[in-house]
């Protein structure tokens, strides 16, 4: 027959064989015993469990034939594979499908047959468990005889299943060992501290870092052991952030002081992850630890040459206003130009000062670096005679910083100082309104003069602090002015990004 004409995909069929792993193994007595009994039980010399693979029938149990195995060319068993339910043959000298063949026609003198197919799982046929007799039955198996040999054909697959189970079991324990090994190897390279936790934070693995740095002894830190590993003042902090990541499945990460082997604290950044089965459940959690001390060393380092730097700056600041006073001074008629600058030269400090880099000492006591706190520290010097802020400030707050600084003090500061000489600000009764508003992606400052001076015309002439104001919105923040003129005084419109006023918070998103 020739593979088009086959009724079986033969490829499929002899991976399936093979891949119980069965075929060349040495004689099982599990086997042995089922071809014994089905030789008793249908009165037969002979009795196979035949596999048939590719060129050849082999036996992985037989009595009465002594061999292993014989060419597919004189298999009976080939034939009975075309046959969903096997095959018999009362007296195979009269079945031309036998005609020459060895073992009919030799002195083998085989003339009986009957098997039953053995069958994977998946439906592909894998061989035959057969009696074979040298004498014709015309009668065939009593109904007996049929029933027990197609009981023992499912015991011989049944016992394939069985063996096919336990190597694959044996072959996942070995790969489970190799696995571990390799993670260990792994681990243990690493320059990370490395550890992992049962579901509920049960600490069952330390990599070989964790006992050198720390100097305990191998399992001593298992369960709840590590926590006194910390420096005291920071074992509470690391339950409560760890017991939080337990709770919620939240990415634990903390800085805390770890003790090393010779009982100097050391900073360490502790972070670890769950590991998620296929429904979400957390089946492990797999954290580091990493030392940190010398990047701590570098950081407070770097944050003093920053303060210093930072004081020389305000410091210049104080300088660059003397000197403009002491010209002012030796140049009289060039003092009202004088006090405009200095005038900016001190909104840029206050500024400056706002957003400097601060020790605990130096820092100014003003709420936290939001744009309400810099705008109401930029207009403290504008209150009425009982001392209330004639600038009013409402609406949506934003995070600040530096970046925006200098832009955000340069408008405001000339708009305060405008309306201070010509606007609201420059009569008793009049105030300002300043108000905020988020707007998804952008964010609008709006300053609305009110019971000011009549306005009787729109200025003709822009002066430098309008061009400069102008300069800074639309060139630095990348937004927009729009001026109005109400009776009241003037109306200013700022259109800025929303990520105008936190530059460096809108990078890390990016990041």
């Amino acid at each position: 027959m020739t593979a088009a004409a086959l009724p079986w995909n033969e490829a499929e069929r002899l991976g399936a064989l093979r891949s119980y792993g069965i075929l060349d193994t040495e004689p099982e007595q599990a086997f042995e015993d089922i071809v014994q009994l089905a030789a008793r039980i249908c009165d037969a010399p002979i009795a196979v469990v035949n596999l048939i693979d590719e060129g050849r029938q082999w036996f992985k149990a037989e009595t009465g034939l002594g061999v292993r195995e014989t060419p597919l060319d004189s298999s009976f068993c080939a034939h009975a594979l075309l046959r969903d339910d096997g095959m018999v043959i009362p007296d195979a000298t009269r079945d031309s499908r036998f005609d020459g063949n060895p073992l009919v026609a030799g002195d083998t003198g085989l003339r009986f047959y009957a098997g039953r197919l053995l069958k994977s799982p998946d439906g592909h046929a894998l061989g035959t468990l057969c009696v074979l007799d040298t004498r014709a039955r015309p009668e065939g198996l009593t109904p007996i005889q049929a029933e027990t040999l197609e009981v023992l054909a499912g015991q011989v697959m049944a016992q394939l299943e069985l063996r096919r189970a336990i190597r694959e079991r044996e072959e996942g324990v070995h790969a489970l060992a190799d696995s571990e090994a390799k993670f260990r190897a792994i681990a243990d390279s690493m320059p990370q501290m490395v550890w992992s936790t049962l579901p509920d934070g049960f600490h069952d693995y330390y990599n070989a870092r964790w006992y050198e740095f720390t100097g305990v002894p191998v399992g001593s830190t298992d369960g709840e052991g590590w926590n006194g590993m910390f420096h005291p003042d920071d074992q509470a902090r690391a339950r409560e952030v760890w017991n939080h990541s337990l709770e919620t499945g939240d990415l634990y990460e903390i800085e805390y002081r770890l003790r090393r082997a010779d009982g100097v604290y050391r900073w360490a950044l502790g972070r670890a992850t769950p590991i998620r089965n296929e429904v979400g459940e957390i089946i492990r959690w797999f954290g580091t630890c990493t030392d940190i001390e010398e990047l701590k060393r570098s950081e407070e380092g770097k944050d003093l040459l920053s303060q210093e730097l930072s004081h020389r700056i305000k410091n210049i600041f104080a300088v660059v206003s003397s000197l403009i006073a002491l010209s002012a001074r030796e140049h009289p008629e060039a003092r009202a130009f004088a006090g405009s600058v200095r005038d900016r030269i001190n909104a840029l400090a206050r500024a400056h000062e706002f957003v400097r880099p601060h020790s605990e000492v130096s820092r100014p006591l003003i709420s936290d670096t939001t744009l309400h706190a810099f705008l109401n520290a930029l207009f403290k010097p504008y209150v009425d005679a009982a001392g209330g802020s004639r600038v009013l400030i409402e609406g949506d707050d934003a995070t600040f910083d530096d970046q925006a600084a200098t832009s955000v003090a340069l408008l405001f500061h000339e708009l305060a100082t405008n309306a201070a000489k010509y606007g609201a600000l420059s009569v008793p009764g009049g105030q300002v309104l300043l108000r905020t508003c988020n707007e998804g992606d952008r964010f609008t400052l709006t300053w609305t003069e009110q019971d000011g001076p009549p306005v009787p015309e729109r200025p003709g002439r822009q002066g430098f602090g309008t061009a400069l104001a102008t300069l800074s919105v639309e060139g630095q923040l990348g937004g927009k002015l729009e001026r109005r003129w109400a009776p009241g005084g003037l109306v200013l419109k700022a259109d800025l990004p929303a990520t105008a006023l936190s530059r460096r918070r809108a990078a890390l998103k990016k990041k």
